[in-house]
């Protein structure tokens, strides 16, 4: 694990976006992870909010790489990403969750840019690392398809975790980040670069991806700088169904939280995808 995670994420994190033929286009974010066939082959797979796809009605997309010049300069260099054959949807969601994966073939300089499933927060590590209300995590994206500068890096933010508990995932399968989002930041990164309550005497201990962003909550059409982060947890389960279809199950618990309480209204229920 590299010292500065943000520096790794950043070069993993791509705009996905698709010009939808009347001047404007449909932009999500997404990130690549290093996911290995069962045989051992490299396989690069793009990870984003299932939505981010959905949105887009045409069979191909452009994913924004870029490329580093000689002189240390970086330019923009996007290529074409099949999503549809047909009627036919090429990319693997999330039986639950609003999470999408898809394998790429990507520039070599990019596929070494993957990140490694082993980053994903996995289901002790909010536990391990004391994750709290109130904790700093950064995120990455392209708001209203924005980028940092013209080579296409992504801008980084930050917010802070905005509620409780957090765990178990299975129960609580997104959190709040205290955090404005806009179109174009579903399914960017969530992550802590270090943790911010050291569980051993060691420090520097490893950052780790936490969720991806995938809405924002809005009432009356205001939007509450809140962001709703979907646990890594369902970034594993989607990416174990690459190679087994049959890997995640629906879970009947997960629908039924979506279903109103007399007097109570939850962040989810005031919830739009971006």
């Amino acid at each position: 694990m590299a010292v500065a995670l943000s520096i790794d994420l950043i070069q993993a994190t791509v705009q996905v976006e698709q010009p939808l033929g009347d001047g404007t286009r449909t932009v999500g974010t997404g990130f690549l992870i290093s996911d290995p066939t069962p045989d051992g082959k490299p396989r690069v797979v793009l990870v984003t909010a299932n939505h981010v796809f959905r949105k887009m009605p045409g069979a191909m997309a452009t994913i924004g790489f870029r490329t580093e010049n000689a002189d240390g300069s970086w330019r923009y260099t996007p290529a074409t990403l099949k999503i549809r054959d047909g009627d036919r949807e090429l990319w693997t969601h999330h039986p639950d969750r609003d999470v999408a994966v898809i394998a790429i073939e990507a520039p070599a300089a990019f596929a070494k840019a993957a990140l490694p499933e082993n980053w994903l927060a996995a289901d002790d590590t909010f536990a391990k690392y004391q994750v709290t209300p109130g904790d700093e995590m950064l995120a990455l994206g392209f708001p209203e398809g924005l980028s940092a500068n013209a080579a296409g890096f992504p801008i980084l933010r930050s917010g802070r975790v905005a509620s409780f508990p957090l765990a178990p995932s299975s129960a609580f399968p997104t959190f709040l980040l205290d955090f404005a989002v806009f179109p174009g930041n579903s399914g960017g990164p969530v992550f802590v670069e270090q943790p911010a309550h050291q569980t051993s005497t060691a420090s520097g201990e490893p950052g780790f991806i936490a969720g991806l962003l995938t809405q924002q909550v809005e009432i009356n059409s205001q939007n509450l700088s809140i962001g709703i982060v979907t646990d890594a947890k369902f970034v594993r389960e989607t990416l174990s169904l690459l190679d087994n279809p049959g890997a995640v199950v629906a879970t009947p618990h997960l629908a039924e939280q979506g279903a109103p309480t007399p007097g109570l209204m939850s962040a989810a229920d005031a919830a739009y995808s971006r």
